[in-house]
């Protein structure tokens, strides 16, 4: 909503604020149906706890715990090393922040996410306000179930695109050295975060803004480009991947991963359909669609070449990701952020309000 004098106004009851609280809510209840116990959040399973081959798996959280625990003693408890390894910012927070005791670590990974969560979404809002729309639709992100999983399961992502939120913002306020440092340490929070690196280096290559690139490359690139030197020599293998264990390769067919759902079973893939159809399948084509058609037109702003980016990714996700429902929320952060972001730069309400539909996913936090 515009002022009389063309200014955005301030939602009374802030975006962050209702994110960070239904995060807050959100977590406080899975606390109580576990007894308050913070290890609940990371789901640690037998088989890397306890090196039981039999054991179960738990989830990811549990190996950014591991590495927080014990940073160099943490390979026998992990699945793939260096591909856990790369996301090394979060754990590293996180023992920071708990003082390195192991009755504080589980608690420090739920601050740092929770504080990621609304600086992320705080973020959005100042984004949205500097294009020059309503920044309730920073709702989108601060409430995408992607996210609130993530907080929920102690992973990467909320820092990781916290990280990338801060990096825009610093580019869209003319301070280049700064968004490409903070581009890198988001990739330091998950690998993912590189697709918004990529998408500004296009930008920079285009515009010849030779001075960008450089501190971009330098910055933004560098140290995780050494993070995976290091790891390979350390570990032998490069972590970045298609996933931990189990994970099936790239797709080199559009959407192969999800037709890859019905080599395993027909009726899966209707009920797949059915719901990444139309929260997946139908916006990455119609986004992409639009941006090249925008392309053609001559648009250069760097958040559109994130925004394809992300989509392009999307196309060619392994069926290991496809297959799983919280895999795709968690990959879909990226793009759904950049949507809303790229929503409000060409001032489209429809994509905007098309971004709210995602909150239904929300349907999913019910399972636990």
């Amino acid at each position: 909503m515009m002022d009389l004098e063309g200014r955005v106004k301030k939602p009374l009851v802030r975006p962050w604020l209702i994110s960070l609280l239904a995060a807050v809510i959100y977590v406080a209840i899975v606390l109580a149906l576990h007894g308050w116990d913070p290890l609940a959040l990371v789901k640690v399973g037998t088989r890397y706890s306890e090196l039981d081959p039999q054991g179960t798996e738990g989830y990811d959280g549990q190996f950014a715990y591991y590495i927080a625990l014990n940073p160099m003693g943490a390979v026998p408890h992990i699945d793939v090393p260096a591909y856990r390894y790369q996301r090394i910012l979060y754990p590293m927070l996180a023992r920071l922040l708990g003082l390195a005791n192991p009755a504080f670590i589980p608690w420090a990974m739920l601050a740092v996410n929770l504080a990621a969560l609304a600086a992320g979404t705080y973020l959005t809002e100042k984004l949205l306000e500097h294009f020059g729309v309503n920044p309730l639709y920073a709702l989108t992100y601060g409430l995408f179930p992607g996210l609130l999983l993530s907080v929920r399961l102690d992973l990467n992502e909320p820092l990781s695109y916290g990280l990338v939120q801060a990096g825009i913002y610093a580019y869209e306020r003319k301070r280049p050295i700064l968004g490409a440092g903070l581009m890198g340490l988001a990739c330091l929070a998950k690998e993912t975060a590189l697709l918004f690196v990529a998408g500004y280096l296009v930008a920079f290559v285009l515009s010849k803004d030779w001075a960008s690139l450089r501190w971009l490359i330098l910055l933004g690139g560098g140290p995780e480009a050494l993070l995976q030197f290091s790891l390979k020599r350390w570990l032998g293998d490069f972590g970045l991947g298609s996933g931990g264990a189990g994970a099936s390769p790239f797709s080199f067919v559009p959407f192969g991963g999800l037709m890859a759902v019905g080599w395993v079973k027909l009726k899966a893939l209707a009920l797949w359909l059915a719901i990444l159809g139309p929260t997946v399948v139908l916006p990455v084509l119609a986004i992409l669609a639009l941006l090249a058609y925008r392309f053609w037109r001559g648009e250069r702003h760097p958040i559109a070449f994130c925004l394809a980016v992300n989509a392009l990714a999307l196309l060619f996700l392994p069926f290991s990701t496809w297959r799983e429902f919280l895999a795709m929320w968690r990959v879909m952060i990226g793009f759904v952020a950049a949507t809303v972001l790229y929503g409000a730069v060409i001032k489209s309400r429809r994509i905007l309000n098309y971004s709210l539909f995602w909150l239904a996913l929300l349907v999913f936090l019910l399972k636990e």
